[in-house]
């Protein structure tokens, strides 16, 4: 069976498509940095994921890195704001390549039912971030008892 090549760096380079995907990315960053500058330094929106309880709804989001008075979270109405900054720490070295972000984040989430604002929580441990947002009295779900009639 015969193997791909690409005529390029030597006589008989090796394809790698993976490597061309990764070039091609940079590339891309690259030009998205020079020609929408000020678009390019917009906030980054961290993962997470968002679980629902019967009295709460919890929120986790991954910020590695992260340190506590650098996060700031807010509840208004029915709506989460997490956001805040991860500065660039210094290296030694030049840095070959980069696929962590730095810079401010921000990540908002549209909860489904009224929250008791109030008694929010949030704890940050090993890089995760956990908001537990508990429900208001009015949207908890009950459970009716059906009678015999």
């Amino acid at each position: 069976m015969t193997s791909l090549v690409r005529r390029s760096a030597g006589p008989l380079a090796r394809w790698a498509p993976l490597r061309e995907f990764e070039d091609l990315y940079d590339r891309m960053g690259r030009l998205v940095q020079t020609s929408f500058g000020e678009l390019a330094d917009a906030a980054w929106t961290p993962f997470a994921d968002i679980s629902e309880t019967d009295d709460a709804y919890l929120v986790e989001i991954d910020l590695p890195g992260v340190k506590k008075d650098d996060i700031s979270a807010d509840v208004a109405g029915n709506e989460l704001v997490v956001s805040g900054e991860l500065e660039e720490r210094e290296r030694v070295g030049l840095l070959r390549r980069r696929t962590r972000r730095v810079g401010r984040f921000e990540y908002r989430a549209m909860l489904p039912g009224e929250v008791d604002a109030e008694n929010v929580a949030a704890t940050l441990a090993d890089g995760v971030l956990t908001v537990r947002v508990p429900k208001s009295d009015e949207s908890r779900r009950r459970r009716i008892e059906i009678k015999r009639g």
